[in-house]
């Protein structure tokens, strides 16, 4: 084939790709099978791949993603993008009118109202019919350039469809995910262990800001165009127009629309919307109600951020209770497996909540919870969401009863069971729990690795630069000069600070190793009695137990971390690497005055953080205890103390105020 025959074939698949995107993604239908359209792409590629001066700008090639960028770009908005006014009552939006009215010299107005888009805003601009820039809102006036982006989205044409084309046009729109796509995303999310976006708007931002395109394709955004700002066009008279102009151009547009005689008609369309909010594909918090008339718009003008013209009429957000729309497993660092119920965004004490804990089978089975279900949401101790009961719906067919896999659905090992949980057993080989067991290994309390956080994790992990926790101690600068974001000075200071961390008192290297019930203060106990790690791997349940605070569930821990050959072999090589484990000093017994002493902490003290009183009691041998107890000893109270200080004071427990506390502790 020729390069002039390699042009025109290029041309037909590249209409022919598009064609059938279009009817994929924005009419909802298809002709062809998804191997034929791959087969199709497949013949484009390398077409491409031989003749690549015939690759174009509006290639479906393009869609696939590029090369991560170091930062966005700082672009113009052909005109200000402005934010709309909103209110949630009906007599704001029939003033809103009046003023419309009064602006208009009191002629009839018709309106135009939709559905409300809970996405993020964004401008696109097509030269010759293709499709050059896309620019996120940002101040209104400048935005950043997120081109290579907005071309992964497969609801926005890179080149417009029909003969009635401007030579230069800017489209406004919004980026944004369905729920379909936005549960998918938190699933895969929450299976992994890692944090969920609270709702499809975060979802739809966080992908459309992403540096590396490749990740914004995968996230399966949608867009929907709204607003037609002409440069070069055929003038139109009304919205309703602009839509339909849209629409002929390939883009999706929202098949709520509808088009309204008065305001009356457009408060009926929003109620109507708010009894249907649950049925839609996709998050709405209102309608947005617009004066039909392009000319009206030109009259009523701007204020400094908002139209004239336009009003987002709200809905009362989501009080507490909503719907499973998914159940998944979550897969901890110490491979506990956790029910965790996906929610269709709900708002509880004025936080977005979508998704809480069902803690374990036992209990999804006590409340029969199911996917599908009208739930009662609350925040337990106000932080973490917790599913309290079902809603019944009478008459309602409900889905199958939930139960836990028997494969992990990171790793695909072998679920095991013990007492009320569930457990993968594969470890450290387990990429989520590898993850986090990295995290945690190079934390605070325990080696204190400056640096290494998440995101860093994650991504040596996912490119294999560590497969077990000794790995840490083999990265070198140029391992990190691979990771997005790492130049010469940041690898260099990670190195640094992996050097610093090689010397690791026993307490701290107890804590990082991650064995299950084993926190900072039993490593503080367990170093103190043990003096060596070498005495501690060799323990038995027997001896262990005779330790004070160390039960039969935290000795049978311990036994079988370190009778683990895999564990024993990891520990062996991070000190081949160099990693020096230092004793703890000899304590006297006057230096442990707290000894098996139980101590509760209380409201705010005023020279002391919660951690830092926590830690100096620790090291003078006292157990902190969250409860209050007739074993309780001393209850340390500060400023606004809670049920706790009522408890101790039924119980006869002794209470220390900040001053006593520091006597306590010697000052």
């Amino acid at each position: 084939m020729n390069i002039s025959e390699a042009k025109k074939r290029i041309e037909e698949l590249k209409k022919e790709l598009e064609y059938h995107n279009w009817l994929y993604y924005v009419k909802d239908t298809s002709k062809i099978s998804d191997v034929e359209y791959d087969k199709l792409l497949k013949e484009l590629i390398t077409l491409e791949d031989k003749f690549p001066q015939s690759k174009s700008l509006d290639s479906p090639t393009q869609r696939v993603g590029a090369p991560p960028l170091e930062k966005f770009k700082t672009i113009p908005h052909v005109k200000p993008m402005l934010s709309l006014d909103g209110t949630t009552e009906e007599e704001e939006v029939k003033n809103f009118d009046r003023r419309v009215r009064d602006g208009l010299n009191n002629e009839m107005v018709s309106y135009v109202a939709e559905p409300k888009f809970d996405g993020l805003s964004i401008e696109l601009i097509y030269e010759n019919g293709i499709l050059t820039r896309g620019a996120t809102r940002g101040d209104g006036v400048n935005g950043e350039d997120v081109t290579l982006n907005v071309k992964t989205i497969r609801t926005i044409p890179l080149r417009l469809i029909g003969n009635n084309v401007p030579t230069q046009v800017a489209i406004r729109g919004e980026a944004m995910m369905t729920l379909k796509a936005f549960q998918e995303l938190n699933k895969r999310l929450t299976e992994r262990d890692e944090q969920i976006f609270a709702n499809p708007r975060n979802a739809a931002a966080g992908s459309i800001r992403q540096l590396d395109s490749n990740i914004t394709a995968e996230r399966h955004l949608t867009f929907f165009a709204y607003e037609l700002m002409e440069i070069e066009a055929k003038k139109l008279t009304t919205h309703r127009e602009e839509v339909e102009l849209l629409n002929e151009w390939g883009f999706k547009i929202d098949p709520h629309l509808k088009y309204c005689k008065n305001i009356q008609e457009a408060i009926q369309f929003h109620h109507q919307i708010e009894k249907e909010r649950e049925e839609l594909s996709f998050e709405t918090d209102g309608i947005v109600i617009k004066v039909d008339n392009l000319q009206a718009h030109e009259k009523l003008g701007t204020r400094t951020r908002s139209p004239r013209w336009a009003i987002a009429y709200k809905f009362e957000p989501r009080k507490e209770i909503t719907e499973v729309q998914d159940i998944v497993v979550q897969v901890g660092r110490t491979g506990k497996l956790t029910p965790v119920a996906l929610l269709k965004p709900v708002d509880v004490s004025g936080v977005t909540v979508s998704r809480a804990t069902l803690h374990n089978e036992g209990e999804v089975k006590r409340k029969d919870i199911r996917v599908g279900d009208k739930v009662r949401i609350e925040r337990a101790g106000d932080v973490i969401p917790a599913v309290v009961e079902r809603i019944p719906e009478e008459g309602k067919n409900r889905n199958q009863p939930f139960s836990m896999p028997e494969k992990c659905p990171v790793c695909n090992s072998t679920v095991f069971q013990e007492g009320a949980y569930h457990f993968c057993s594969g470890g450290i080989y387990c990429p989520t729990q590898l993850k986090r067991a990295v995290q945690h290994f190079g934390s605070k309390g325990a080696f204190d690795i400056d640096g290494l956080g998440e995101k860093i994790v994650d991504n040596l992990v996912e490119k294999g630069m560590i497969k077990d926790l000794s790995d840490v101690f083999r990265l070198k600068k140029e391992d990190f000069l691979k990771l997005e974001r790492f130049a010469d000075k940041s690898a260099q200071n990670m190195v640094d600070a992996l050097n610093k961390a090689r010397d690791v008192t026993l307490q701290r290297f107890i804590y990082a190793l991650g064995i299950s019930n084993v926190g900072e203060h039993l490593a503080l106990v367990l170093a103190n009695r043990f003096k060596k790690l070498e005495n501690l791997m060799i323990a038995d349940i027997e001896t262990l137990q005779s330790i004070f605070e160390i039960g039969p569930e935290v000795s049978k821990s311990i036994v079988v971390f370190f009778g683990n050959e895999n564990n024993r072999k990891v520990i062996s090589k991070m000190i081949d690497l160099g990693v020096n484990i230092k004793p703890l000093e000899e304590f006297k017994e006057k230096d442990l005055p707290l000894e098996r002493k139980t101590i509760v902490f209380t409201g705010e003290l005023e020279n002391f953080t919660r951690d830092k009183a926590k830690k100096l009691v620790e090291e003078l041998g006292a157990r902190i205890t969250s409860s209050v107890s007739s074993n309780t000893d001393y209850v340390v109270v500060g400023s606004n103390p809670g049920s706790k200080f009522d408890d101790a004071k039924k119980l006869g427990i002794k209470i220390l105020d900040e001053e006593n506390f520091k006597k306590l502790v010697g000052g």
